[in-house]
């Protein structure tokens, strides 16, 4: 009936947010890969509009989307037009449903907005619960979900092929029912991001934006650069934190001892910045799904960076 037609914002008041997300002009910002909302109620119709950044209206890398009802993917598509609105739910009888929003692709390329949520239901809609458990997931391509859907593992990069439900961050998390925060991109390491030509890609290392929301070539609403807001670490915090980086380092380290060793160097102050945010938490450092050369500086980052401060693994 007309009368039960209510539109919401994206706020916490209606929705679970999922990792990190930005409010901004009225609008739900995603930008990291894994970031998203979930919601249920009970109703006849679910609509969601979603808001593309300038990189929708050109012609490559836009973001892409994915949306669940009931656990089932029902919209699986690139923002590639300024608004859209999906119709994902509908039905001539009242029934329960619970809908997730999730921002598939990375952080570095686009970013997509929840601009209204628009139901049929006569009670509205309600956050989700929160799990139990929570863990934050700080990686790269191996993290992102880079070219999980392309059938030619030689093919270039685009966040057509990348989906972040089938790497391994987010099937752990679902598989331990907790709740997730990713910091993820590909390429992305300690001392270099990833390089074909001997030469230290410092563009890319991610500790230089890890506190903040992300970085992105997307702007918020085309305007705002999603680098230049500090992430609030008290809007979510971990049990654990699971750091997977160094993949991208090896294509320079290589088999050079003095850059091995600065990776380590690097990766033990980056401990300090992870821990600086997350006091509580749990940090497991690990490396080797894509080669395990650096490892053993990882090994000597841990014991040095505790020897230094006296963080250890916390009793139980």
């Amino acid at each position: 009936m007309a009368e039960t037609m209510q539109v919401y914002k994206a706020t916490g008041q209606y929705v679970k947010m999922i990792g990190r997300t930005h409010y901004y002009n009225d609008v739900l910002w995603l930008a990291l890969s894994g970031s998203g909302i979930e919601f249920s109620c009970y109703g006849k119709k679910v609509a969601i509009t979603i808001k593309g950044d300038q990189i929708a209206e050109g012609d490559t890398n836009h973001a892409r989307i994915g949306i669940e009802v009931n656990g089932v993917r029902v919209v699986e598509e690139q923002i590639h037009q300024p608004v859209k609105t999906y119709t994902v739910f509908e039905s001539s009888t009242e029934q329960q449903v619970t809908v997730r929003v999730l921002k598939l692709s990375e952080a570095a390329m686009s970013t997509a907005g929840i601009q209204e949520i628009v139901v049929e239901a006569a009670e509205g809609i309600i956050p989700t619960p929160g799990h139990v458990h929570r863990i934050e997931f700080i990686g790269d391509s191996i993290t992102c979900g880079y070219g999980v859907d392309d059938e030619h593992e030689l093919h270039p990069f685009s966040t057509a092929t990348e989906d972040v439900t089938k790497a391994y961050a987010y099937l752990t998390a679902e598989a331990l029912q907790a709740d997730y925060s990713m910091v993820s991109y590909s390429g992305y390491g300690i001392i270099s991001g990833y390089t074909d030509n001997d030469q230290k890609l410092t563009t890319h290392l991610l500790p230089d934006y890890y506190e903040k929301v992300a970085k992105s070539e997307g702007k918020l609403d085309g305007t705002l650069n999603p680098l230049e807001v500090s992430w609030d670490f008290s809007r979510f915090v971990p049990e654990l934190i699971v750091i997977n980086l160094g993949t991208n380092d090896d294509s320079f380290t290589k088999d050079d001892g003095a850059r091995q060793a600065e990776y380590g160097e690097q990766y033990a102050e980056f401990l300090k910045i992870v821990r600086r945010n997350n006091a509580g938490a749990t940090i497991l450092c690990t490396l080797g799904i894509m080669g395990d050369r650096l490892f053993p500086w990882l090994e000597q980052a841990v014991h040095s960076y505790t020897q230094a401060t006296g963080d250890t693994v916390p009793p139980g």
